[in-house]
């Protein structure tokens, strides 16, 4: 027994070393695969040039151009801002995924699935097609939000079962939700007036990151690190009620205050990103699995480490999206099935 109790040091230290290098190595990759992103396109500039333009943008003068006014334009006004909101809507996906498949006890759980995003995509329609002032002023992040909540609220009351939460319920209940949402946003793009309208919001629906400028970057880079901190400060919780509710009461965890909390907070992310980036397939399903095989169970080194991964997962992905059948543009969640749906298979067939 002593000899166990002097190994544990050891064992947490080593642990330690490798949970450091592998957010070490993931953030290397945000870096790189954001200079790759902005690097790529129909006008070339090289990975120097990029960094010339955005150290001379932050310090005039600083550097000595070797790039055209265009690539300077292209890369600070277009790339940049696009490359820096895929990594914040690939994190908070990912971390939503994370802890969605958490609360509801389901490896198959994914905000995409579950009918969440498609409820926040029918606020963000809402907005867009009838306008923000027929809708009280609410904003698209305030009405992508609401739909949002609605969609997680109506989950949880159909997936009950004698007062319990029931897995196989509760995926039918958000795939028997996510296809009404669509329905419903399907109905007011048809009876939009300006058809060409209505054609852009559908392909925005499916996922896209074309619109970005530097305006919409603060309130999601805002609302996900404030998420994520909370979030990490509520890694117990969460880690006692991915065993059960009853492990999670045992050790006095409020277990229906709690969900009420992450619900509420999990429908502000994906209401903010739907409303930047529109609904983009399986993000949160494949990552959060992904992460836990690098680092275990324990929420404190999943959900940071789905946030990297889910940065880079979606910045690759928009860059696939954007080149591969270029000059046209496909939408993102085009790209995230082609991976989505045969893990989402294999996960199904491996949980049996």
């Amino acid at each position: 027994m002593s000899q166990v109790k002097a190994l544990r040091p050891a064992l947490v230290a080593r642990f330690s070393g490798r949970l450091w290098l592998i957010n070490a190595v993931l953030g290397l990759a945000v870096v790189a695969s954001t200079l790759f992103a902005v690097s790529i396109g129909a006008v070339q500039v090289s990975p120097a040039q990029v960094w010339g333009i955005v150290a001379d943008r932050l310090v005039p003068g600083s550097v000595t151009p070797d790039w055209t006014a265009a690539q300077a334009q292209i890369v600070w006004e277009f790339r940049l801002p696009r490359a820096l909101l895929a990594l914040l809507v690939g994190a908070g996906l990912a971390v939503v995924g994370a802890v969605l498949q958490a609360l509801v006890r389901n490896p198959l759980a994914d905000p995409f699935l579950l009918g969440v995003s498609s409820g926040a995509s029918l606020g963000a329609v809402l907005v867009f097609i009838i306008g923000s002032s027929t809708l009280g002023g609410l904003s698209l992040s305030a009405a992508a939000f609401l739909g949002a909540l609605l969609a997680l609220v109506l989950i949880y009351l159909l997936a009950q079962r004698s007062g319990r939460l029931t897995p196989a319920r509760l995926v039918l209940a958000g795939v028997a939700l996510a296809y009404l949402f669509q329905a419903l946003y399907s109905y007011v793009l048809q009876q939009a007036q300006s058809g060409r309208a209505a054609q852009q919001v559908l392909f925005w629906l499916m996922g896209s990151l074309g619109g970005a400028r530097w305006e919409m970057l603060p309130i999601p880079t805002v609302v996900l690190l404030a998420g994520v901190a909370y979030l990490l400060v509520q890694h117990r919780p969460l880690n006692a009620l991915s065993v059960g509710e009853d492990s999670a009461i045992s050790l006095g965890v409020n277990v229906a205050f709690l969900r009420v909390r992450l619900f509420v907070l999990t429908s502000l992310l994906v209401g903010v990103l739907v409303a930047t980036s529109g609904a983009i397939a399986f993000v949160g399903l494949i990552v959060p699995h992904a992460a836990r095989l690098l680092v275990g169970a324990d929420h404190r080194r999943v959900l940071p480490v789905s946030a990297l991964l889910g940065a880079v997962f979606l910045q690759l992905v928009d860059v696939a999206a954007r080149t591969v059948a270029a000059p046209q543009e496909l939408a993102l969640s085009i790209v995230t099935a082609l991976f989505g749906v045969p893990f989402f298979l294999w996960l199904l067939r491996r949980r049996g």
